[in-house]
C-alpha cells in the first residue's frame, strides 16, 4: 500500500506544475474543456434515455413481478451506466492527448527540463499521438465491454464493476500517459511494460487516482495537464528505479 500512496502523491506532483509552470498548464486547458465537454453532454443524453435504453433490452422482464422487474433493470442499468464511464474516459485521455499534442508537448518538455539536463528527443508526433488514440480508444471499449459483464453479477456487481474498471482503466491510463517519456528514451513497448511491472503498485496509484479524478467533468480538464506532468515524474522514477537495479546487478 505504501508503493501505491506513493503514486497517488506523484499525480499530486503533477498538481503542483500548476503552481510551477502555470501558464504552460493554463494552455493545456482548452483541448480537454472542448474534449470534455462534448463528452459529458454524450453521457448526459445517456443518462437521460438510459431507462428507455434498459427497457429496451430487456423485454424478456416485462412479465416478471414489478420488485424483480426493478432490481433486474437497476442492475442492467447499472452496468451500461459503468461501462459508458470507462470508456468515456478512455475516450477523454485519447482525444485529448491527440487534439492536445502541441499543449501537452510543453507541458512533458517543461517537466523534462526541470528534471534532466536536457530534453530527451521525443519523437512523437501527431501520427504518433493518432496511434496511441486509437489504440487506448480500442483498449477501453474492451474494458468497458468487461466492467459490463461483471456489472451484470447479482448483488455486488455494480461494486465490482466500478473497481474493475478503475484497476484496469487505470493501468491502461498509466500505461499511455508515461509512454511519451520512455518512447523519447528510445525503449520499446517490451522495455516499457518491463518496467512498469516492476513498480507495478505505485504505477496503478498513479493511474487509479489520475482515473478518478477524470471521473469529475471540471476536474478532468483540470487534472489532464497534471497527468501529464505527473507521468513525466512517475518515468523518471521508474528509469532511476532500473538503473538503481542495474547498479546493484
Amino acid at each position: 500500500m505504501r508503493e501505491f500512496w506513493a503514486g497517488v502523491r506523484t499525480l499530486g506532483r503533477g498538481f503542483g506544475w500548476w503552481r510551477r509552470r502555470p501558464r504552460v498548464m493554463a494552455a493545456a486547458l482548452l483541448p480537454a474543456a472542448l474534449v470534455g465537454a462534448a463528452l459529458t453532454a454524450g453521457l448526459i443524453v445517456l443518462g437521460a434515455f438510459l431507462p428507455e435504453i434498459v427497457a429496451s433490452v430487456t423485454p424478456w422482464a416485462d412479465g416478471w413481478a414489478s420488485g424483480w422487474a426493478a432490481a433486474i433493470r437497476l442492475l442492467v442499468g447499472a452496468a451500461l451506466l459503468a461501462g459508458a464511464v470507462v470508456l468515456a474516459v478512455a475516450t477523454f485521455t485519447a482525444l485529448s492527448l491527440f487534439v492536445g499534442e502541441p499543449f501537452y508537448d510543453r507541458v512533458w518538455r517543461s517537466v523534462e527540463s526541470a528534471q534532466a539536463e536536457a530534453v530527451p528527443d521525443a519523437g512523437y508526433g501527431m501520427w504518433r499521438a493518432a496511434g496511441d488514440a486509437i489504440s487506448l480508444v480500442l483498449r477501453g471499449l474492451g474494458i468497458a465491454m468487461l466492467t459490463l459483464a461483471v456489472g451484470f453479477v447479482p448483488v455486488a456487481g455494480a461494486v465490482l464493476a466500478a473497481v474493475l474498471g478503475a484497476t484496469f482503466s487505470g493501468w491502461m491510463l498509466a500505461d499511455e500517459l508515461t509512454a511519451r517519456a520512455l518512447t523519447a528514451r528510445g525503449l520499446g513497448p517490451v522495455e516499457r511494460r518491463a518496467l512498469r511491472r516492476a513498480s507495478r503498485a505505485r504505477v496503478l496509484g498513479f493511474g487509479v487516482a489520475t482515473h478518478l479524478c477524470l471521473l469529475v467533468p471540471l476536474g478532468a480538464v483540470i487534472a489532464m495537464p497534471a497527468a501529464v506532468a505527473g507521468s513525466t515524474l512517475l518515468a523518471h522514477t521508474l528509469l532511476e528505479r532500473a538503473q538503481d537495479s542495474g547498479t546493484r546487478g
